[in-house]
């Protein structure tokens, strides 16, 4: 055996001591987060806003070539919206490379078979597992943002065998804040009220300009810019195989909730995506159970039925989508959790009590101190865990990848063909906006150059035709999932305890896209001469070829402000009190995209400003407690509390008798329909769960044509129910009440179009939309929400009628 000569071990050995002097090296000019912002990210009472956190990220692309940053869109509110792309030095430097592979895995018609080069095992062998983590996208959940940089710098020097694996074999998409504007927002308001009896609280203006809370329930809709950006991220360029979504959640449960998630999963996201949701739920458990970490729970609360979130709508993209929730402290205050504040949390969804040992919560957590750096070294054991499981796996997560938009490509049986927006419906700008939110999902739409004969229904054998200038979407494509979910009717399960009370789902039960905005589309389970038909179809590239086919102008954007539908436009006011009412925000979103100008009217105006200058003024669903008193006076600065209070009640009624008119939405009903004295009374009020229940589905509504409130709606109208309300008119009116005329009734029977109702009977046949005349002016009231979420564009026409001369 020839023995290695001394020379030779030196040279080795001096190889290897200057390999790791130029790794310090690098390490070393590397800034930390503490250099640039001058305190430690998730340090008790500090706090990064967006401008700092932007140039922290900045100095970590100029000094690592293992990150680049990227600026992808704008935010509502005009800051910039970034991503941190996070990786080996050589990856970094062919992202492009990684991007276009994943964009073939993503579609398989683009890999040719059977070439002279074997693309698929290329890519496979070749590729990177894509994993997206993106933070507080709830902005008052501000620790994420901050732990954000800590995540991003170790992953820019860490030199060991783990790191180095995962940046070889994974790109990381960071993103700091899906919602900058509410990290200003936040931090701003944290700053200023340090100190202070206010120190800790939400803002009281919404941390997103029009969504607040619900910005995380607008991944299917995308009327939000940051929906927007992001979307065209993922779906449009990157195609990730993980998108982890970081929150934070109340304080008195778990210290952490994790997959697997509760039942019941939807019926279109594919099996496998829900057990590799759990397997990463799993390890992410076992990482931090490893670490010492108490207080861990899965199988808990949050199901995967609803599509728009942002890790439930991955799962239609098949992409692994991923939630976490830690315990909040006070934004960035400290908070001290007895154990007798936490015996008595209430039990939720599979977990009776955070001090309970379960198969799902092992290892509870007792109480103590709750600091950010607790919650920030929870979120770093679980990014780390996602991304060494992405790693280790890599080419089993990109082969699962492609063969899931693989199976899309091919027909089952009980799925129909294709979805058809039938030319010649009057609501064109309707169409518009729906054909450019399934676009921006990356959705292949093709318009139709001939007519098709098609079977709509699979049980009888009799073909109808569709005429030229429609729309068709098949369902056989790479977003098939997505399709089929935004398409079809959604049958929630009903559960139902041994008591009777129903399981209540995480958020809504029901979404069907064309009956949320108004659009007749109908289903192709069967056609004549498929193939040579295909052969006749355009497909649809940008919006402005299908607007063009309508007759309507170019839209100057993507999701472009739509027309004005006023003719004859009222001097508008819409409520603004201080309790953070989403309606609100969702209110001047529909507003401000059909180009209808209004006034923010706050409390002190309602308590005692003139009135008379608004022929209209809007109620969004508020409480009772949120419009006569607002914000408490024990956390609040003055300023910010008392709500309109009776003054404004008051003043708000003189200013109905002289002849205004009172639009109210829902939750503000109530208020106003007790303060006025009006003999109406919400019927479901105070009913038990286990005889009504509609957590959030489309129903029908019986409209009454001839009233001028129904113009430009249809007899049958679809309407969003969400926990909301159904009129009785109990009485005859007394002055100053005068005629109450109903404009829209529940429906007589089969009321449920999408979603979960139970005890239905309970609203059939009642008044949903009221118009009383009060005095010399009139109260419209709404018993559900017209604009729920900015979706729901066929029951727009019902708002806009309220706000003509």
């Amino acid at each position: 055996m020839t023995k290695p000569s001394l020379f030779r071990g030196s040279a080795m050995l001096r190889l290897c001591c200057l390999i790791l002097l130029l790794s310090l090296a690098i390490v070393a000019q590397v800034p930390t987060p503490k250099s640039v912002l001058g305190f430690h990210p998730t340090d008790d009472r500090t706090i990064a806003d967006w401008t700092q956190i932007r140039d922290y990220f900045g100095k970590l692309d100029a000094a690592s070539p293992r990150v680049r940053v990227q600026e992808f869109g704008k935010t509502t509110l005009g800051r910039p919206m970034i991503v941190a792309f996070i990786s080996s030095e050589e990856n970094i430097r062919e992202l492009g490379r990684y991007r276009d592979i994943n964009r073939k895995l993503a579609d398989p018609r683009t890999i040719v078979p059977n070439g002279i080069i074997d693309e698929e095992s290329l890519y496979l062998r070749e590729g990177k597992t894509i994993v997206s983590i993106s933070c507080s996208i709830h902005s008052n959940e501000i620790v994420a943002s901050q732990m954000s940089m800590n995540l991003a710098y170790e992953m820019a020097t860490k030199t060991d065998a783990e790191t180095a694996e995962i940046l070889k074999n994974t790109i990381l998409l960071l993103i700091p804040s899906s919602n900058p504007d509410g990290i200003d927002i936040v931090a701003n308001w944290y700053r200023k009220t340090l100190g202070t009896k206010s120190e800790g609280t939400v803002p009281p203006e919404l941390y997103h300009h029009y969504a607040g809370h619900d910005n995380n329930r607008d991944w299917f809709m995308l009327n939000l810019k940051e929906t927007q950006a992001i979307t065209k991220l993922y779906w449009q360029e990157w195609f990730p195989q993980f998108v982890f979504d970081v929150h934070q959640m109340g304080q008195f449960g778990p210290r952490f909730v994790i997959p697997p998630f509760h039942d019941p999963p939807n019926p279109r996201i594919p099996p496998s995506i829900v057990r590799e949701v759990g397997l990463v739920g799993y390890k992410m458990a076992a990482d931090l159970e490893a670490a010492g970490i108490r207080g861990v729970a899965t199988n808990t609360t949050f199901d995967m039925w609803w599509h728009g979130g942002f890790r439930t709508a991955p799962y239609y993209h098949n992409s692994i989508g991923i939630l976490s929730e830690a315990a909040s402290a006070d934004l960035m205050t400290p908070v001290t959790i007895t154990k007798e504040r936490l015996k008595e949390t209430r039990p939720v969804r599979g977990l009776r009590s955070p001090l309970e040992p379960a198969i799902n919560h092992p290892n509870p957590w007792e109480g103590g101190l709750w600091r950010p750096r607790d919650i920030a070294e929870i979120e770093m054991i679980a990014s780390r865990s996602l991304l060494k499981l992405a790693a280790k796996h890599r080419e089993h997560y990109l082969k699962n990848f492609l063969e899931l938009n693989r199976a899309t490509l091919k027909p089952l049986p009980d799925e129909p063909q294709a979805y058809v927006m039938t030319a010649g419906q009057p609501n064109t700008e309707t169409i518009a906006r729906f054909l450019q939110i399934l676009m921006w999902q990356g959705i292949e739409v093709h318009q139709m150059t001939r007519e098709l004969w098609f079977k709509h229904d699979k049980a009888v054998d009799e073909y109808h035709e569709m005429p030229l200038g429609s729309f068709i979407v098949f369902v056989n494509q790479p977003k098939k999932q997505n399709v089929l979910s935004l398409f079809e009717r959604q049958t929630y399960p009903d559960r139902i305890g041994a008591d009777g009370t129903p399981d209540t789902p995480y958020d809504v039960a029901g979404w069907t896209l064309p009956l949320q905005m108004g659009i007749e589309s109908d289903v192709v389970w069967d056609t004549q001469d498929l193939e040579k038909f295909r052969d006749t179809l355009k497909p649809v590239t940008n919006i402005n070829q299908a607007r063009a086919v309508m007759n309507l102008r170019p839209a100057r954007e993507a999701f472009a402000k739509v027309p004005n539908p006023l003719k004859n436009p009222a001097r508008i006011g819409l409520y603004k009190g201080w309790a953070g009412s989403m309606d609100e925000g969702w209110t001047r979103l529909v507003l401000d995209t059909h180009q209808i100008k209004y006034d923010s009217v706050g409390d002190p105006a309602m308590r005692t400003g003139d009135l008379s200058k608004y022929d209209v003024i809007l109620l969004p669903s508020i409480s009772e407690n949120g419009i006569l008193r607002g914000l408490s006076a024990d956390r609040y600065p003055e300023e910010f509390t008392g709500g309109m209070g009776a003054e404004g009640i008051a003043n708000l009624k003189r200013w109905v008798e002289n002849g205004g008119r009172l639009v109210c939405f829902d939750a503000s009903c109530g208020t106003v329909i007790k303060e006025y004295g009006l003999p109406i009374k919400n019927i479901l009020a105070g009913v038990n769960r286990r005889e009504f229940y509609n957590p959030g589905s489309i129903v029908k509504l019986e409209v009454d044509l001839r009233h001028p409130l129904a113009k430009n709606t249809l007899e049958e109208t679809p309407a969003y129910f969400t926990n909301s309300s159904a009129f009785e008119v109990t009485s005859e009116s007394v002055a100053p009440v005068g005629r109450i005329r109903t404009v829209a009734y529940y429906a007589n029977r089969d009321a449920l179009m999408s979603g979960w109702m139970l005890g239905e009977k309970m609203i059939n046949a009642k008044p949903a939309l009221l118009e009383a005349a009060y005095g010399k002016g009139s109260v419209v009231l709404f018993a559900f929400r017209p604009q729920h979420r900015g979706q729901t564009w066929a029951t727009f026409p019902f708002i806009f009628n309220t706000l003509e001369r």
